[in-house]
C-alpha cells in the first residue's frame, strides 16, 4: 500500500496565508469599488477627463502649422453622448482651437495658465448655475497643448477597469509581495517555536523500549492542538503495558503449571521397561520440560533480578558437559569438552550463563543429525564455542535463527525458545552471539563476552 508523502506544515501555512491575504485584499478593493459605484461616487468622477483625452488624441498640425482636429471614434462618441460638448485648446505659440458653445468665462485661455499643469474650475454654493470645467496641459502629436473642456459624458467602464488595474499594480500586488515576504520569514520561525516541544516528545518516543515499560510521552510545551494526539499515544502505551503484563503472567503461570504434570509423566515413563518407543517418549517429555524451564528463565531475565558476580566459564562448561553427556550419548553423539586454559572468569549471572550453554548443547543434540561429536570449547578471551557435525545453518538463516520458534525448513520442529534465550542472556551480559560453520562442516555457535579476565 502506497503511503502519501508527508507534507510540511510551515510551507502549507505560508502558501495558504499568502493566498488568503491576496484574496482578502483583492476582495476588499472590489467591494470598496462596488460600494462607491452603488453610492454614485464613481459616477461623479470627472467625465471631463474623458473629453480631454478624446480631444488630446484628435489634435494634430495642419500643413500650415495650425492646430487641426482629426475625426476619431473617441471624439465622435463624446459628441454623441455629451449634449453640452465643448472645449478650448491652445498651444505654446498662442494658437487656439475650440468647438461647441464655450461659456464666455472660459472662452479665452491666456498665458496665466501656461505654468499650470491641471486645474478644476467651478463655483461656490449659492452662485448662479454655471458650467464646470477641467483644465489640463497634455502632450499631443502637435506638441504641448492646453485643453479646457466642459462636462463630458459618463465615464466609460474601461476607465474603472483601468483604475482597478492601476490599484492592483501599484498597491495591492506590492502589498501582497510585502506580506508574503513577511509571512515567509515569520511563519517558519513561529511554527518551529510552537512545535519545539514536539522535538522533545519525538526524542522520548525514540527511547521507548519493550523492556522499559511505563514510559510516557511528556506533555510539557506541547501545542494544545497536538495534546489529544500525545494523550492518545500515552493511553495506547498504557494499554500495551497492561497487555504485556497479562501476557507475562500467563506465560509464567503456564510454565509453572506445566512443570508438575511433565515431571509426573517423565517419572511414569522411566518406570516402564526400556524400549525404542519409550526412549523417544522420554526425549519428547524432556523437550517439554526444557521448554517449560526456558519460559521460566525468560521471565526471570525480563524481571532484571539477576545478580552479577565472578563466574568461571571453564567450570560452567565442564559441569554442562558432564550433565548433558548422557543425553548426548543416548541420542547417538560423542561429547567433548576442550578448555583452552584452566580458568576463565567474567562478571555475570552464573545460572543464566549455564542456561545459555545448556541451550546451545541441547540445540546441537536436536539438530546435529544424531552423529559425530558435540564439542564445547572455552577460549581464553572469554569465548564459548559449541560445535556439532550436522548439516549446519545456511548463511541466509544465521541472523534469523535466534528468533523464537524459527523454522529452517517447513517440516522441521524449529528451534523453540532456546536460541532466543541464549541471545537474551548474552545481550544481558553485554556480549555477542553468532553462528558460523564448524571445522567439521556443522554449526558453530560462539558466545563472546566483554571485559573478560583470567582468574589466577
Amino acid at each position: 500500500m502506497a503511503h502519501a508523502r508527508p507534507h510540511s506544515l510551515k510551507w502549507r501555512l505560508v502558501s495558504r496565508l499568502v493566498l488568503l491575504q491576496a484574496v482578502m485584499l483583492t476582495l476588499f478593493v472590489v467591494l470598496v469599488l462596488c460600494a462607491l459605484w452603488y453610492t454614485g461616487f464613481l459616477g461623479s468622477i470627472d467625465p471631463e477627463d474623458t473629453t480631454i483625452n478624446a480631444v488630446r488624441d484628435s489634435i494634430a498640425r495642419g500643413t500650415n502649422g495650425a492646430l487641426v482636429l482629426r475625426e476619431t471614434p473617441a471624439l465622435a462618441r463624446e459628441r454623441a453622448t455629451s449634449p453640452s460638448f465643448w472645449f478650448v485648446a491652445r498651444d505654446a505659440q498662442g494658437q487656439t482651437l475650440s468647438e461647441g458653445d464655450v461659456p464666455p468665462e472660459y472662452a479665452r485661455i491666456g498665458d496665466a495658465l501656461s505654468a499650470v499643469g491641471q486645474a478644476r474650475f467651478g463655483w461656490n454654493l449659492g452662485d448662479p448655475p454655471r458650467s464646470n470645467a477641467r483644465f489640463k496641459r497634455v502632450t499631443t502629436t502637435a506638441g504641448v497643448v492646453q485643453i479646457l473642456a466642459g462636462p463630458g459624458s459618463v465615464v466609460p467602464f474601461g476607465f474603472y477597469l483601468s483604475a482597478l488595474g492601476t490599484v492592483l499594480a501599484t498597491i495591492i500586488i506590492p502589498l501582497i509581495l510585502v506580506m508574503a515576504l513577511a509571512t515567509l520569514m515569520v511563519t517558519p520561525f513561529v511554527v518551529r517555536r510552537a512545535h519545539r516541544g514536539l522535538g522533545h516528545v519525538a526524542t522520548q518516543a525514540e527511547k521507548i523500549n519493550i523492556d522499559e515499560r511505563g514510559t510516557r510521552l511528556p506533555l510539557d510545551d506541547v501545542p494544545q492542538e497536538v495534546t489529544p494526539l500525545v494523550t492518545a499515544v500515552n493511553n495506547a502505551l498504557g494499554r500495551l503495558d497492561d497487555g504485556y503484563e497479562r501476557h507475562k503472567r500467563f506465560l509464567l503461570d503456564a510454565a509453572h503449571e506445566l512443570r508438575t504434570p511433565i515431571a509426573i509423566l517423565q517419572t511414569r515413563l522411566e518406570s516402564l521397561p526400556a524400549s525404542p518407543a519409550n526412549g523417544r517418549l522420554l526425549e519428547d517429555v524432556a523437550r517439554l520440560g526444557i521448554l517449560a524451564e526456558q519460559l521460566l528463565d525468560l521471565q526471570r531475565l525480563t524481571q532484571n533480578t539477576t545478580q552479577f558476580a565472578a563466574v568461571d566459564l571453564v567450570a560452567v562448561g565442564r559441569r554442562v558437559a558432564a550433565d548433558l553427556a548422557p543425553l548426548a550419548i543416548a541420542a547417538g553423539y560423542a561429547m567433548s569438552f576442550e578448555p583452552e586454559t584452566a580458568r576463565v572468569a567474567v562478571r555475570g549471572d552464573q545460572a543464566a550463563l549455564e542456561r545459555a550453554m545448556i541451550n546451545l548443547v541441547q540445540n546441537a543434540i536436536q539438530h546435529g543429525g544424531r552423529k559425530g561429536t558435540i564439542t564445547i570449547r572455552v577460549k581464553a578471551g572469554a569465548a564459548i564455542l559449541v560445535e556439532d557435525e550436522g548439516a549446519g545453518v545456511p548463511p541466509d538463516q544465521r541472523s534469523a535463527i535466534f528468533e523464537p520458534f524459527r523454522r529452517l525448513h517447513a517440516r522441521d520442529r524449529g528451534v523453540g525458545l532456546g536460541l532466543n534465550l541464549v541471545q537474551e542472556i548474552v545481550q544481558l551480559h553485554q556480549g555477542q552471539v553468532m553462528v558460523t560453520e564448524a571445522p567439521g562442516g556443522g554449526a558453530c555457535f560462539t558466545m563472546k563476552f566483554a571485559a573478560a579476565s583470567i582468574m589466577p
